[in-house]
């Protein structure tokens, strides 16, 4: 157990105390000011002694009298009469100590100096519930002046977590404080879970020390969040530390350079993955039938995420679905495959879980069939591990395809027939963006990219407080489909907040090849943002595989968080819809026409081809009809020609033209808005239902008379198809067709098959009649 949590008054009065003693240290008689030194402001020139050092043989007295070496130098030193003074000056030579040396000897470094600070990140105990399961998903977050500079990996389902992490961050002010912030991961927004400090100026140099710190949250109610234990070192780094290249690096702005390169050399490894495994999930066995509902398999290997799809509990449900998860080296937890019962929208049950299957031989396929939970029965599926070695992130100077040799062996690679599970390779180099949205009090943002292929996601580093970015970088993909849509979205990194969406592209992998400049959208695709993004694309792939590719199932999506309703998007769809549905409907009419001799001409010449057709067709002519239908549209393609798609545009841009307009209108308009749009699709809805169960209650006697007719109408045609052609079937229902107008000029148009189907009853309307039976007679 932690220590008695603070309440909101103590640590406001607590901080307004630390602030009042800073202000009466600087102001206390007796005591030196503390000057931070600038870098590079004590030596004027290359020929005047830098007095920052002392050589500490030399100065044991004035090192009880002063808290630093620096004081004694700049100051002097003195033995408890301020009369008898004197000052120390110690040129740096080969013969001088160096600031090593000093700290070797015992001695606090100066300010000017560096620190390291090694923490090993242990575990943590008893720590809050998040989760509706009673668990949480706890990882840890390590900030320096509101910024992150490490965070641990999730784990999943666990209130005791063991991490087992170790890390190194270099420091310019042993008065920093270091925040630790733990988080519960969620797929929307993760919850926070309490928060502590490592106070560097405590630790003391060149000792690990163990430290239990415990969690706190002003705005919470719980009295006990636990504790998270940590080892940390704390040693000092020397200024005068040579660069690449010969440079000495003795002022901040390099060593803040140097961190944000290390900082972005971590981020790139931690994002690159070494292998694919594969997972086809077969069926179940022996599966309990007595339960009500669906069951599904949900898989996840650090954060990623699949979920099969649901199916009625049965004994041996089959899915017969594949999943592709990537193998990151700092993931070390297994693959979890976890089965699942769901009732009604809440109620969720876990039938067992499977762990583990990450020990793959390479190349291997591998049948398991791991039982469930006592008497849930048995789960097959087959598993594979593949590795992945075109999967990279550099400088824009050092691209794959731009080496010789790398270019060589990546095109021989997927020329070849050669069993490999890509189609191809795609390199991307990401250069800058411009005149991007500011999200931030200062009028800037801090952003990064984010590019997806697939289920494969990589991103660039954050460079802070810029409008116009330049990331400069090169990334590399394996592609599995040549089909896919590369999207690159840009975000605002906003600390601990989910960060600010500021724009996206998407570009499909068959457009690559010239150096693009293209305007960011909106979330949704459908309007434009603010800003551009400059880009180049490389793809390279085999013809014979991406074609064979084109064929099998398409690799679904991880899973997402469910959609909310939104009145645009089902106003679009229900357009959409219409729009498919007129064209069937227009098409449908102009044969109509012809049977009713509407034009005379256009009539003859119907019946003509008609005859025609159906005297000379064969089975063969189908594809080549499809074929010249292909060819047609091929010729009326034009450059100038208006896309089919102008409409949906415009459609989207009145669509936000009266969502502007609406926002003025009473709340009674919108209600009536769209109650109109759902009072349409439910009565579409009905109208496919009705169709489906009347053709169902034809096969199962729900009317006998009907069913009774049914049965003489099939036997009828299956007779007329035994011994009459199908060629003259069809030639006496043109002829039927086209001279019924000719016959009966009055006649009714109607469907004989649509009639025989609106008499059958719905489902809806068996228990309306059902129930009027029951309660006839009833007074």
């Amino acid at each position: 157990m932690g220590p008695k949590k603070k309440s909101v008054w103590e640590n406001l009065r607590e901080k307004t105390k630390t602030q009042f003693n800073n202000i009466k240290k600087k102001t206390t008689p007796g005591k030196l000011d503390e000057k931070k030194p600038k870098p590079l402001h004590y030596r004027l020139s290359m020929s005047v002694p830098d007095l920052r050092f002392v050589q500490e043989a030399k100065s044991s007295a004035v090192e009880s009298a002063f808290p630093t070496a620096s004081d004694a130098i700049l100051f002097g030193s003195s033995s408890g009469s301020s009369d008898n003074t004197s000052f120390i000056s110690v040129p740096l030579s080969m013969d001088g100590l160096t600031a090593t040396d000093a700290m070797a000897a015992g001695s606090q470094p100066g300010p000017i100096q560096k620190y390291l600070l090694t923490v090993n990140l242990k575990e943590g105990r008893n720590l809050v519930i998040r989760d509706r399961h009673g668990t949480s998903d706890p990882y840890v977050k390590f900030k320096l002046e509101g910024k992150t500079f490490y965070k641990s990996k999730v784990v999943h389902k666990n209130l005791n977590p063991k991490w087992s992490e170790s890390f190194s961050f270099p420091l310019q002010d042993w008065e920093q404080v270091v925040d630790v912030r733990v988080y519960d991961k969620d797929r929307t927004t993760d919850e926070f879970m309490g928060s502590s400090t490592i106070v560097i100026k405590n630790l003391e140099l060149d000792k690990t020390s163990e430290m239990v710190l415990s969690l706190e949250d002003p705005s919470s109610l719980e009295d006990d969040m636990g504790v998270i234990v940590i080892d940390t070192c704390l040693t000092f780094r020397d200024a005068t530390i040579k660069r690449p290249g010969g440079q000495n690096q003795k002022g901040d702005q390099p060593q803040d350079k140097d961190q944000t390169q290390d900082s972005a050399e971590a981020t790139n490894m931690s994002q690159l993955w070494s292998g694919v495994f594969g997972i086809t999930l077969l069926e179940g066995q022996d599966m309990p039938e007595y339960s009500q509902g669906d069951i599904y398999v949900r898989y996840r290997l650090g954060e990623q995420k699949y979920k099969s799809k649901n199916l009625r509990i049965q004994a041996n449900p089959r899915w017969r679905e594949k999943f592709d998860f990537n193998k990151y080296e700092n993931w070390l937890e297994p693959l979890n495959v976890e089965v699942f019962v769901k009732r009604g929208r809440k109620s969720e049950e876990s039938w067992g879980m499977l762990v583990d299957l990450s020990k793959l031989p390479v190349n291997t396929q591998q049948l398991y069939t791991q039982a469930l939970d006592p008497g849930k029965g048995r789960l097959i599926l087959l598993a594979t591990f593949n590795p992945c070695s075109d999967v990279s992130i550099s400088d824009i100077n050092k691209p794959p395809l731009e080496q010789p040799d790398e270019r060589d062996q990546i095109l021989e690679k997927y020329n070849s027939h050669k069993g490999v599970r890509e189609v191809g390779f795609l390199q991307v180099k990401v250069f800058n963006a411009t005149d991007l949205t500011s999200t931030d009090l200062n009028g800037k943002s801090d952003p990064f990219c984010v590019l997806e292929l697939g289920n494969s996601r990589l991103q660039t580093h954050t460079i802070y407080k810029t409008l116009n970015p330049e990331w400069n970088k090169v990334f590399t993909f394996p592609v599995k489909d040549i089909h896919d849509v590369l999207e690159l979205k840009v975000f605002d990194e906003d600390g601990d907040k989910a960060p600010d969406f500021l724009g996206r592209v998407a570009i499909p992998l068959l457009s690559n090849g010239q150096p693009v400049t293209r305007g960011l959208k909106n979330e949704n695709l459908r309007g434009p943002a603010k800003g551009t993004i400059s880009l180049v694309m490389e793809v390279h792939y085999n013809p014979v595989r991406a074609g064979i590719k084109t064929f099998k199932p398409k690799e679904e999506k991880f899973m997402e968080v469910n959609r909310k309703f939104s009145k645009k998007v089902l106003a679009q769809n229900i357009y959409r819809v219409r729009k498919i549905t007129l064209a069937v409907l227009h098409t449908l009419q102009y044969i109509k026409s012809c049977f009713q001799w509407e034009s005379t001409q256009r009539s003859i010449i119907a019946f003509l081809t008609f005859m025609v057709m159906v005297w000379t067709w064969e089975l063969f002519m189908m594809p080549i009809f499809l074929l010249l239908l292909i060819g047609w549209n091929y010729f009326q393609v034009t450059p100038g020609r208006v896309s089919s798609n102008q409409d949906l545009t415009n459609m989207t841009d009145d669509e936000e033209e009266d969502e502007k307009e609406s926002g003025k209108k009473g709340l009674m308009e919108k209600i009536h808005m769209v109650q109109e749009i759902i009072i349409t699709v439910q009565n579409i809805l009905d109208e496919i239902a009705c169709i489906g169960e009347r053709v169902k209650n034809t096969f199962n006697w729900s009317v006998p008379f009907l069913s009774c007719l049914a049965c003489l109408v099939l036997f009828v045609a299956t007779a007329a198809l035994y011994y009459i052609p199908l060629r003259y079937i069809i030639f006496i229902w043109g002829i039927n067709k086209f001279t019924k107008k000719l016959r009966n000029p009055y006649a009714i148009d109607n469907n004989e098959i649509l009639d025989f189907i609106k008499r059958v009853p719905s489902d809806v309307q068996k228990v309306r009649v059902q129930f009027s039976i029951q309660t006839e007679g009833i007074p």
